[in-house]
């Protein structure tokens, strides 16, 4: 019997780029292990904290494959798994998710920088200075164009896709910051909550030990 897949993550509680590519393994269906380094190694400490020089967590191990970019690995689940709709049969519906994939891929520094993920952290009211708050905007305007144009209840239709696994950790983090969205989007928000793997990722979360301060600025 060929050896399960294994998903290598970081910090279920701080780890954004964990959780976009363990939910897209996820929405998958794929039957994958998991490999958790600490967030205490050296290591991973500096790759969360955007000290090293390549992000190489989540990594999948897929066989003789090895896949660590988080773009790259919802790529190749969409090519072994097509039938999961990871990312939408249209071609136009498709570029527009690969578009706003990349979006959060490469963009939202100063929202990630003033809100940083922290899943068993709560701040009501929070202050958000203006240049995360015009990413909060941009962000929030993506999911009301997708809600609308493919009719939800998820960004692309029916069914959670790449985009939604892309977005998940946004949700987290306007949970965390008491982030005031319209109705719209505040009820995209509670459905990628509510989803079992999801709920599953942050009860994980909440059983990590409190140790690491300096991941409170993490992006």
């Amino acid at each position: 019997m060929a050896a399960k897949p294994v998903l290598t993550i970081s910090s279920k509680n701080y780890g954004a780029w964990a959780l976009r590519g363990w939910l897209m393994c996820k929405l998958a269906g794929l039957d994958f292990a998991e490999k958790v380094i600490p967030p205490d190694d050296p290591a991973m400490k500096a790759e969360m904290l955007l000290l090293s020089s390549s992000m190489r967590v989540p990594s999948l191990q897929h066989g003789d494959v090895m896949v660590w970019d988080t773009l790259a690995i919802g790529e190749y689940l969409h090519e072994i798994k097509p039938k999961a709709g990871l990312l939408p049969a249209d071609i136009g519906s498709r570029a527009h998710c690969r578009a706003i994939c990349g979006e959060m891929h490469s963009g939202f520094g100063s929202m990630r920088g003033a809100l940083p993920m922290n899943i068993k952290a709560h701040f009501p009211g929070f202050k958000i200075w203006s240049r995360a708050q015009a990413d909060i905007d941009r962000i929030v305007q993506i999911w009301l164009e997708c809600l609308q144009a493919y009719d939800g209840p998820f960004l692309f239709g029916r069914q959670p896709c790449m985009a939604d696994a892309m977005y998940a950790p946004v949700v987290t983090r306007f949970i965390t910051y008491d982030v005031a969205l319209d109705k719209l989007c505040a009820g995209y928000a509670k459905r990628i909550a509510e989803l079992p793997a999801m709920q599953e990722w942050v009860a994980a979360a909440k059983l990590e030990p409190d140790e690491i301060d300096e991941l409170d600025a993490e992006f």
